[in-house]
């Protein structure tokens, strides 16, 4: 039993484990809690930062998905805006991609971490703006399409930055850069 028992501890990172477990939670039932984007908006971009650079990029991009469905069930997103869901998470992706690919290519790690956010945000922002077009084709309602450009405008870019900056914050204190 014991063979198996440490086969088992070596296997899984328990430490890991604890965080994704947190950082998971705390972008899973935020949507619950905050039902403003000015709030939800730049923790969630926070904990999908820390996330790649605590548990790497496999983990954040799993993340990237949990927040808009949590957004949806828990109302934040109202459910005829759905459609949108998809576009939402390829944002986040997108996020969490362009600043694991700055970090990872350019050698000095704080020019690194910004141009990688300032990019990653702006990258997102055009993403969603670009979306909006496709999007208001699938909404019935034109105040629907209205309500969606507003949702991807440059708060999408402010709330960005600003989970960029908690981030900072939270991984300098950390030691993590």
């Amino acid at each position: 039993m014991n063979i198996i028992k440490t086969k088992i501890n070596t296997a899984v990172n328990t430490r890991a484990l604890i965080q994704f477990i947190a950082l998971a939670g705390t972008a899973s039932f935020l949507p619950f809690v905050l039902h403003l984007q000015w709030l939800t908006g730049p923790i969630v971009n926070a904990i999908l930062i820390i996330t790649l650079f605590l548990l790497g990029i496999r983990s954040a991009l799993f993340l990237c998905v949990i927040p808009s469905l949590m957004a949806l069930s828990g109302g934040l997103l109202p459910v005829i805006l759905a459609p949108i869901l998809p576009f939402i998470m390829l944002s986040n992706m997108l996020f969490v991609l362009t600043i694991d690919w700055f970090y990872t290519n350019i050698k000095n790690d704080q020019k690194a971490y910004w141009l990688g956010v300032f990019a990653a945000a702006s990258l997102k922002f055009v993403w969603l703006l670009l979306s909006v077009h496709f999007i208001k084709n699938l909404l019935i309602k034109q105040e629907l399409a209205i309500k969606v450009a507003q949702i991807f405008s440059w708060s999408q870019f402010a709330t960005a930055l600003s989970g960029a900056l908690i981030a900072w914050l939270v991984l300098k204190w950390l030691k993590r850069i």
